[in-house]
């Protein structure tokens, strides 16, 4: 009935069985994990690429995208080195400006949708986990760069945060584990 619980079965019921078996909670906040100023995905992939965020991409207050500026500016080639670096992992890049970039809009995992309303707001570069075949050609015909990192590896940033925090302020016993995606 409309309003009520699905049911959990086939992958998904493999993937919590244990959890299940033993009356285990199992909570699921992906976007406000996204989006949160402090342990977001967002706000740890910033932090860790030298990106000072300055608002929402979005005009709302909960916008899944953000928009700030380099610390220090840099070509896209220097600009993508550096996300090679931190993250392990070679973006896909279309370069599209000689100029440095100074300001920059993100969404980490499959925001990639958000770069034309990057591009409408004069942003230099859009960083994100995914692409999309239409997102090169926006990135090349609204003369914007775009990096995409990869799915996993700029959304694993925000969790270990949290939990770190969580350790932190109540005492939990937090465990990490990186299970590597390539996407």
């Amino acid at each position: 009935m409309k309003g009520e619980s699905q049911p959990i079965t086939g992958m998904k019921k493999r993937r919590i069985g244990a959890l299940l078996a033993n009356d285990i909670n199992l909570f699921g906040y992906h976007l406000p994990l996204d989006i949160h100023p402090a342990v977001g995905n967002n706000a740890q992939l910033a932090k860790l690429l030298d990106i000072e965020i300055e608002t929402g991409l979005e005009p709302t207050s909960n916008s899944v995208a953000m928009k700030g500026r380099l610390k220090t500016p840099l070509s896209g080639e220097d600009f993508a080195d550096k996300i090679a670096k931190v993250l392990n992992r070679t973006p896909l890049t279309s370069l599209v400006r000689s100029a440095k970039i100074e300001t920059i809009a993100l969404c980490t995992g499959g925001g990639q949708g958000y770069i034309d309303l990057a591009a409408e707001q004069g942003i230099d570069a859009y960083l994100t986990g995914e692409a999309s075949e239409q997102t090169i050609h926006s990135s090349r015909e609204q003369n914007i760069d775009f990096f995409a990192a990869g799915h996993h590896a700029t959304e694993r940033y925000g969790v270990k945060a949290l939990g770190e925090l969580l350790a932190q302020e109540h005492g939990f016993d937090v465990t990490f584990i990186d299970i590597d995606n390539p996407v």
